[in-house]
């Protein structure tokens, strides 16, 4: 086996996947990705994932998503690290928009699993081969099977793993099982994609975060990860339990329509969604603030 090395950290620890901000008209809002990057950075996020399924991606354009990691690079791209998602079902957009996403500058790519078609295992390899292959830039691969269909079996995680450009997976597959098998043989830097099992992935050998709930509640993870690799793993704990109600209250619908409603509770840039996502209701919105404020966030 190949453990993974505890100073190979390519993204940094704690990542927020960010929102993409809309004006009231459902137009991009660049100055609004800009503070709000500015913000989430100031709160101690190491990088932002841009582009991505919390970023609205179905539903913008390739030009949108251009000048998003445009703006956000120009932002904070000098301290933290721009990691762009350029995931899609067709491997030659995918491609494109990872060349694309290089020519602006970004620091790294997020390639989420195929969805909708189901490729076989072989299928995968190949797809995010040629996205490795295609750029110059780190990558980071995305297996999500509640969305996709289908997960990353892992051997095609340990086949992956040997491209020298393919450096870390986000995690949201929800079984320690394979992720402890995958952590040990692959030795791809781990990051937990579901903020629930923060905490127990890395216990079984997870280096980091790439977060929603990190919109409101990023410097409880950065206590909660420094606490984890200083070896206070009681004050890890109390952190992770006092989480609780936010990792449950921002995940009681599409996590994006209740990560825009949190901020728009805080006054920070979010702006509407673009369909087929829809608003919360009354109801969900005064539930959404219990479950906030259960979990010591100040609205």
């Amino acid at each position: 086996m190949a453990p993974i090395s505890t100073s190979q950290i390519p993204f940094g620890r704690v990542l927020t996947a960010m929102v993409t901000p809309f004006t009231a008209d459902g137009a991009l809002d660049l100055d609004g990705a800009q503070r709000l990057a500015t913000h989430l950075v100031d709160a101690g996020n190491d990088g932002l994932i841009i582009n991505g399924t919390t970023g609205e991606s179905p539903t913008t354009s390739d030009a949108e998503k251009d000048q998003l990691v445009r703006a956000v690079l120009d932002a904070v791209g000098d301290r933290a690290h721009v990691v762009a998602g350029i995931g899609t079902n067709d491997t030659q957009h995918s491609v494109e928009l990872a060349r694309a996403a290089e020519r602006a500058g970004a620091h790294g790519l997020l390639a989420v699993t195929p969805y909708y078609n189901k490729p076989p295992q072989e299928g995968l390899y190949r797809h995010f081969t040629a996205i490795a292959d295609s750029t110059g830039l780190p990558v980071m691969l995305y297996d999500i099977p509640g969305r996709s269909g289908v997960p990353i079996d892992t051997e095609t995680i340990v086949r992956l793993a040997d491209h020298p450009r393919i450096v870390a997976n986000k995690d949201a597959k929800g079984d320690l099982g394979r992720a402890s098998w995958a952590i040990a043989r692959s030795g791809l830097a781990w990051y937990s994609g579901d903020d629930m099992l923060n905490l127990p992935l890395l216990s079984v050998g997870a280096i980091g975060f790439v977060s929603v709930v990190g919109h409101v509640v990023t410097p409880e993870l950065r206590a909660l990860i420094d606490a984890y690799t200083e070896g206070d793993v009681q004050k890890a704990t109390e952190i992770h339990q006092k989480l609780l109600p936010v990792f449950t209250g921002m995940f009681r619908t599409q996590g994006v329509i209740t990560t825009k409603a949190a901020l728009a509770l805080q006054g920070l840039p979010a702006g509407p969604l673009r369909l087929p996502l829809v608003e919360l209701t009354e109801g969900e919105t005064a539930q959404l603030k219990i479950d906030l404020a259960a979990g010591g966030v100040q609205l």
